[in-house]
């Protein structure tokens, strides 16, 4: 992809969205709301998947761990 297409081809990326979307037919005031809610929806997508990814990842790696012979200590061993 040349770089002078990339950005006519994002513009025809944003003419589909609207057109999907029919956000071409909204003023402008309620695309604003629009646009606002659909980047906050994202972003809150974004964050968690990026907060129960990393979440998983550890759970999985400390299973993982525990399989090959390095148990961790847990809060009941310490307390027993």
């Amino acid at each position: 992809m040349d770089v002078k297409s990339a950005p006519r081809y994002l513009y025809w990326l944003f003419c589909q969205f609207e057109l999907i979307t029919c956000s071409y037919l909204m003023e402008p005031w309620e695309k604003v709301l629009f646009y606002s809610f659909n980047l906050a929806m994202l972003g809150l997508l974004l964050y968690t998947t990026y907060v129960c990814v990393v979440f998983h990842a550890s759970s999985a790696f400390q299973l993982l761990c525990s399989f090959l012979g390095h148990p961790r200590e847990s809060a009941l061993s310490v307390v027993k």
